[in-house]
């Protein structure tokens, strides 16, 4: 992604069951996939859970409970059929990871540089764990911006790392550099790994192996039982502006494969086992910020500037087809059966029919319909510098209020049993069903 101005552009908590979506991405493959029934649309709101900031973790949906953080600092239990709340537990800051449901447990963390592990069924702590710190990636003369010689934190380091749950251990990066394994029952360290700069992707499991990217530009494969490294892979550096820089999105492995999205405009495909290159996407200066889905032999991709969602051979990385939409996407999409699902910047949800390679429906929030217009130029092109500044550091603040005024959509999808779970800026968690005839 280039610089705008440079380009001038009393419950019980049941178990996971098939159709649940339990973790970020759905599985520990995080594929993005979910097996039964989709939501065909029309769109229409089931019901919407408002909380007093914005939505950018994603919905786990575990045993008739949506699970969720809001950046006004609470992880929220909702009942799926009502949308009322069950429980709210306070932490110390902002959530922004997502959680992932597991024994029993929500484990999700915060920007007050603790990891919780909650009771499911009460929203009850069962213990914490003070990791170093968090914090954003920075770099200097950041994207361009001015002071040049200032290091600033970077404002499009949206989420933290999300769990994931395996044999006994909790997985999750930090912004202290570490990626963490600690015993899910006792939060416990069983292991620690040290990159070099912070890790806000979240670890992917297959097999012994956990998969995960770091700020510091490289890829690593390690022990899922040890922490021992097995391999890495190095992306991109940018010294001059540190933007097309580092990996901040998750990985998917499937068929051998990992997949994953960069900082350096590149879609990557791995060797599981060797972390050898097979192929590399060139998103054209176009930053990868999101997740990729792969099923069946494709992967399906979505870019930030870009502004474009893709359909890819896994095999090969062709590129099979692409739908260009008017804002960045940061959300990751979900797939079920032959639909694709994705959030934009602009408050929209595109469903997009995989078979016909056309839009199916859009969904779009009233803060949308209100604001989305001042953001967008003739041509359906995002118009970033209207909701700029001056490129100073101190203006990004004021650039994301404008722009998250379009109730935007960076929390990713959940779909289960035809409805489907997403949060925005505009504060809510909605619930999205067909609608009736």
């Amino acid at each position: 992604m280039k610089p705008a101005w440079i380009f001038a552009g009393v419950l019980l908590a049941a178990p996971a069951q098939a159709q649940d979506a339990p973790m970020f991405r759905g599985n520990l493959a995080r594929t993005g996939v979910t097996t039964g029934q989709p939501l065909t649309g029309p769109a229409v709101v089931k019901w919407a859970f408002h909380t007093d900031g914005r939505i950018i973790s994603s919905p786990a949906v575990v045993g008739g409970t949506v699970y969720f953080g809001s950046t006004d600092g609470n992880v929220y239990a909702v009942d799926t059929g009502t949308g009322t709340r069950r429980w709210a537990f306070k932490t110390g800051s902002r959530v922004t990871s997502s959680p992932a449901v597991s024994g029993g447990l929500v484990y999700v963390g915060s920007y007050d540089g603790n990891f919780y592990a909650i009771e499911a069924a009460t929203g009850v702590l069962r213990w914490k764990f003070a990791t170093g710190g968090e914090r954003r990636f920075a770099g200097r003369h950041l994207h361009g911006r001015l002071p040049a010689g200032e290091v600033i934190p970077d404002p499009f380091d949206i989420y933290l790392s999300s769990p994931a749950v395996s044999r006994g251990m909790v997985y999750f990066g930090s912004g202290d550099s570490h990626v963490y394994a600690l015993d899910a029952a006792t939060g416990r360290i069983r292991w620690t790994f040290k990159t070099g700069n912070v890790v806000h992707a979240s670890p992917t499991i297959a097999g012994e192996l956990l998969y995960i990217g770091s700020w510091d530009t490289w890829f690593y494969a390690l022990n899922a039982l040890t922490g021992r490294m097995v391999w890495r892979f190095k992306t991109g550096e940018d010294a001059e502006y540190n933007n097309q820089t580092g990996i901040q999105a998750t990985a998917a492995v499937a068929d051998g494969t990992v997949y994953f999205e960069c900082r350096d405009a590149h879609v990557y495909a791995l060797d599981a086992r060797t972390g050898r290159k097979k192929w590399a996407f060139d998103t054209h200066g176009s930053w990868g910020m999101s997740s990729p889905a792969v099923r069946d032999g494709k992967v399906w991709f979505a870019t930030a500037d870009g502004r474009s969602v893709h359909e890819a051979d896994a095999a090969t990385g062709k590129d099979l087809f692409a739908l260009q939409f008017s804002w960045y996407f940061s959300a990751s999409p979900a797939i079920v059966g032959n639909y694709a699902y994705a959030g934009n910047w602009d408050g929209r949800l595109i469903a997009i029919d995989l078979d016909a390679r056309k839009v199916a429906w859009i969904f779009q929030t009233d803060s949308s319909r209100a604001n989305r217009g001042k953001y967008i130029k003739p041509d359906s092109s995002m118009n970033y510098r209207a909701a700029m500044l001056e490129p100073f550091a101190d203006d990004f603040g004021v650039e994301f209020v404008n722009i998250f005024s379009m109730g935007s959509f960076l929390s990713s999808p959940a779909v289960v049993d035809g409805v489907l779970y997403i949060g925005s800026t505009d504060g809510n968690l909605y619930a999205l069903a067909g609608a009736k005839p």
